[in-house]
C-alpha cells in the first residue's frame, strides 16, 4: 500500500473542500472495495477523505411520499427498514443478496453503487486492464470471459458493474444526490449515474473529480410484487451471473432491472412494455444488440429463465 495522508470531514461542505485541494483524495467511509484496491495497488490516493461524521446517516420521508436515504447509511440498516422493506422490498431484498453480514454492517449507500467491477483481470496487475490503466487493452476480451458482460460492452472493455443494490435502484427509479466541488448541489437519474465503457472505461460514473454523493431518494411507492432473483456459482457471498430485479402489478405490466449483463444496472424500458407478453418478448427487448463471448452466451438463455420465473412468482 502507497503512503497517504487522512483527513476527517465533519460537513459536506469541508469534504468537497479537501478533495479539491487535493488532486488524487478519494473519500472514505466504509472503505469495504476501496482499502482492498489501495493493498493491491489498483488504487493510489494521495489522501483518504473521512466522510463517516457528516451526519448523512439518516432516512426520512419525502413529502410527495418518497424517501431519502443518506449517503452513509449501513447497507444493513437501510434493508432492515420499516419502510424500505414495507413499500421498497425489491431494494431490501437486493441488499440482502448482496454480501455477508459484516460487509453489510460497514458498507455504505454510496459506496454501493460506487464499488468498482469484480473483473479478475482487472484485480489481476499483470494483466492488461484498460479500467486499471487507460490505454493498456483489456485481457478479458479473448480471456475467460464466463462471468462477464454480455451488452453495453466496448471494445475497450467488457467488465459487468458488480453492485445488487444498484440494480433494485434502477428498477425503483431512483435519483442520485451530489455536492460538487465549490459546494453546488445537483441530482442524477440512477439511469444517468453509471456510464457504459465506450472509449474510456476507467470513467465510471457521471461523477466529476471530487463530486461527494450525498443521499439517494426514492420516489412514492408504486405498488405491485416486487421480487428480486440472483443466480450465483455458490449459494452465498457470491457475486452475480445474472440476476433480476422486477416490480410487476396486477395486470403484468411493470418494470425490470438486470444486473451481472452489463458494465451498468441494465433496464430498458421498451422491455417493460413488453412483460405483459411474456419473458420471451422482454428478453429480446432488454438483450437487442447483445455481444456475448464464447464462455457466457449461456446468460442469454439465463436471463429469459430467470425472467419467466420472477414474472411466475409475481403472479403467484
Amino acid at each position: 500500500m502507497k503512503a497517504f495522508s487522512y483527513e476527517r470531514a465533519t460537513t459536506p461542505a469541508q469534504a468537497v473542500a479537501a478533495a479539491a485541494r487535493t488532486p488524487g483524495a478519494r473519500f472514505i467511509a466504509g472503505g469495504t472495495n476501496l482499502l482492498d484496491l489501495m493493498k493491491l495497488e489498483i488504487e493510489t490516493p494521495t489522501q483518504l477523505i473521512d466522510v463517516n461524521r457528516l451526519g448523512l446517516d439518516r432516512i426520512e420521508a419525502l413529502p410527495d411520499g418518497g424517501l431519502r436515504i443518506g449517503a452513509l447509511v449501513r447497507n444493513t440498516d437501510l434493508a432492515a427498514h420499516d419502510r424500505v422493506r414495507r413499500d421498497y422490498g425489491l431494494l431490501s431484498r437486493a441488499l440482502l443478496a448482496g454480501a455477508s453480514g459484516q460487509l453489510r454492517n460497514k458498507a455504505t449507500t454510496a459506496g454501493n453503487l460506487l464499488q468498482r467491477t469484480r473483473c479478475p483481470y482487472f484485480y489481476d496487475t499483470n494483466q492488461a486492464c484498460n479500467k486499471r490503466q487507460p490505454g493498456s487493452g483489456c485481457s478479458a476480451i479473448g480471456g475467460v470471459g464466463r462471468q462477464h458482460a454480455v451488452i453495453g460492452t466496448s471494445d475497450a472493455c467488457i467488465a459487468t458493474h458488480p453492485s445488487d443494490m444498484a440494480v433494485a435502484m434502477r428498477a425503483l427509479d431512483a435519483t442520485v444526490e451530489t455536492m460538487r466541488p465549490g459546494g453546488a448541489r445537483r441530482a442524477i437519474a440512477i439511469a444517468d449515474f453509471h456510464r457504459l465503457p465506450g472509449a474510456t472505461p476507467h470513467i465510471e460514473t457521471a461523477l466529476v473529480p471530487g463530486e461527494l454523493v450525498t443521499a439517494v431518494t426514492l420516489p412514492r411507492p408504486v405498488g405491485g410484487k416486487q421480487v428480486y432473483h440472483k443466480v450465483r456459482d455458490r449459494a452465498s457471498y457470491a457475486f452475480a451471473l445474472i440476476s433480476v430485479a422486477a416490480i410487476v402489478q396486477p395486470d403484468g405490466s411493470g418494470r425490470v432491472a438486470l444486473g451481472g449483463v452489463a458494465p451498468k444496472p441494465w433496464r430498458v424500458e421498451a422491455a417493460d412494455a413488453a412483460l405483459p407478453r411474456g419473458a420471451k418478448a422482454a428478453t429480446e427487448l432488454l438483450l437487442a444488440g447483445a455481444r456475448p463471448t464464447e464462455h457466457n452466451t449461456f446468460k442469454l438463455t439465463l436471463v429469459e429463465r430467470t425472467l419467466d420465473a420472477v414474472l411466475a412468482e409475481a403472479r403467484s
